[in-house]
């Protein structure tokens, strides 16, 4: 087999651990390199490297579904909220509306305390419905006082 020359560049470090693992083995450090090389280029290699590609954008992709759906809930959720609270709510007589905005303040400094507590906590707002939902069995136990999911206001 015919061979080439090649001079190429390392990184200190790199230099450094080939020449260490070639001592190690007792082995030239351009026998390491051209198994290296080989190993690189083999089309069973190519074929492993597309494969564990194609892996991470399979799941990279089901992520991103994921997200959108979620995305698309969260956006139905805010905007049922918004309508449903614009149709209930009554318009507020003129003299009242200080007393309003200063309670509206007031109700928004308490909502940004509990997300804080919930993004602190590593908690979210799903995890805890799904802890107050009760499931399909505890329709037919009795029920049971817990005051695990109350308003914390």
């Amino acid at each position: 087999m015919s061979r080439s020359r090649l001079n190429i560049f390392l990184e200190r470090e790199h230099a450094r651990r080939l020449a260490e693992l070639a001592a190690t083995r007792g082995v030239s450090k351009s026998s390491i390199v051209a198994a290296s090389l080989a190993s690189f280029l083999s089309p069973d290699n190519a074929d492993r490297r597309e494969a564990a590609i194609a892996r991470r954008l399979d799941r990279l992709s089901r992520q991103l579904d994921r997200l959108e759906r979620d995305q698309m809930i969260l956006t139905e959720t805010l905007a049922l909220h918004i309508r449903h609270y614009l149709s209930v709510t009554a318009p507020l007589p003129e003299a009242h509306v200080d007393a309003a905005r200063a309670q509206g303040r007031a109700r928004f400094e308490q909502f940004i305390e509990q997300l804080a507590l919930h993004l602190q906590r590593g908690t979210r707002v799903r995890q805890a419905i799904e802890e107050c939902t009760p499931d399909e069995s505890a329709f037919d136990a009795p029920a049971q006082e817990d005051d695990s999911c109350a308003d914390p206001g």
